[in-house]
Formats: C-alpha cells, sequence, structure tokens
C-alpha cells in the first residue's frame, strides 16, 4: 500500500467556486468522483493537446511539394555539401 502512494503525483490548483460546483455537478451526474471525473478529463485533454503537437498537416500543395522531393535525384547539391562540410568541422573541435 506505501509503495502505491509513493508513486502517485498531486496537482493542485485554485479555481472560482462557480466552476468547481459546475465541475462537482458534472462529476455527479456521470457517476464518478471529483478526482476520477478530473483525472478522466485532465488525461483525455492532455492527449488530444499532444496528439495534435505531434500531427503534421499539409496542403495538398505542400503535400506535392513533399512527395516531389522524395522521389527526386538524392545528389546532394553544392548547399548541401557546404553546410555538411561545416558541420564536420564544428563536430570535430
Amino acid at each position: 500500500m506505501a509503495e502505491s502512494l509513493l508513486s502517485e503525483a498531486r496537482i493542485e490548483f485554485r479555481l472560482p467556486s462557480d466552476i468547481k460546483k459546475q465541475i462537482e455537478k458534472a462529476a455527479q451526474v456521470s457517476g464518478r468522483t471529483i478526482t476520477d471525473f478530473a483525472k478522466d478529463v485532465l488525461t483525455r485533454e492532455a492527449q488530444a493537446v499532444l496528439g495534435q503537437h505531434e500531427v503534421i498537416s499539409l496542403s495538398g500543395r505542400d503535400r506535392d511539394v513533399f512527395l516531389k522531393i522524395l522521389e527526386s535525384d538524392p545528389t546532394p547539391n553544392a548547399a548541401l555539401m557546404a553546410a555538411a562540410k561545416r558541420h564536420r568541422k564544428r563536430v570535430a573541435r
């Protein structure tokens, strides 16, 4: 029992009393404790935010440019060769 208590973390914050009442009512209506309700809602929102952050959306034009680049000649151009040379000098220090 003591081990499970040590592995849990707390989040504490203040909020307006009207919002607290609304959360309490929502938890009650859904048949959950405030803690379970808050954990579920916060977890869902955190996953949504992180999911949006990790996804890159391209326009149709951007997608076409990206695919064209992937299909193009992989031979490095002069600018890339110069950048690689600068990188090797900096890393070698």
